[in-house]
């Protein structure tokens, strides 16, 4: 068992890569999620430090940018990431012809959107990958709920969520993109969450 108190406070000072080089010596099998955002590929690219064949789950919407899709084919060849895809059980054609497509957040039908391109996906994926450490991209500036998270936390089903970039400020992850040349999504959308600082539910609830 992990002291989470504990680990949070000798971690305080660490790098990032020092936080996920200790994530992947307390499990037996390490994941890193992936939505490929904006800056993704910082986490990424030093997820890959620690461990190379770390595997990555990617929760697929099948509703990102042309820009998400071509700069995610150009981090897994780079990278060589072992990435693990999950796609919704329903397409995005099919729910846009027969339910009207993407709902607005205050639509009645957004919380089974969300549910169906989001959260069934990605919990489908923790329970067929069976990680016993995530770590997640995260940062506190991204949302109100971020803010009062903390680095070591412990997720659903017993598995220790790390978020190594949680104080890491906008400013930091893209002199980290520069400094190792690195491509970057400049054209993102999320449609389960609508706004960029509103939580989908894939944090408040795994």
């Amino acid at each position: 068992m992990i002291d989470i108190a504990k680990a949070n406070k000798e971690l305080s000072a660490a790098t990032p890569l020092d936080i996920i080089k200790w994530a992947v010596e307390q499990g037996k099998k390490p994941i890193v999620s992936t939505h490929f955002v904006p800056m993704e590929a910082v986490v990424l690219h030093t997820a890959v430090q620690a461990k190379k064949d770390i595997t990555v789950v990617w929760a697929d919407s099948g509703y990102n940018t042309r820009d998400t899709y071509l700069v995610a084919e150009k981090l897994i060849a780079s990278l060589e990431l072992e990435v693990e895809v999950y796609t919704p059980k329903i397409t995005a054609a099919r729910w846009d012809n027969a339910f009207g497509g993407v709902p607005d957040v205050g639509e009645e039908s957004h919380d089974a959107f969300t549910k169906n391109f989001k959260l069934e996906p990605f919990t489908r994926a923790m329970k067929e990958v069976a990680p016993d450490v995530w770590i997640t991209g995260v940062r506190s500036e991204q949302t109100a709920f971020r803010q009062n998270m903390e680095v070591i936390s412990q997720g659903a089903d017993g598995v220790i969520k790390v978020a190594p970039f949680l104080h890491w400020k906008e400013a930091d992850m893209l002199a980290y993109l520069k400094e190792h040349d690195l491509p970057n999504v400049e054209n993102y959308f999320d449609p389960t969450k609508g706004l960029s600082n509103r939580e989908c539910g894939l944090h408040t609830q795994l």
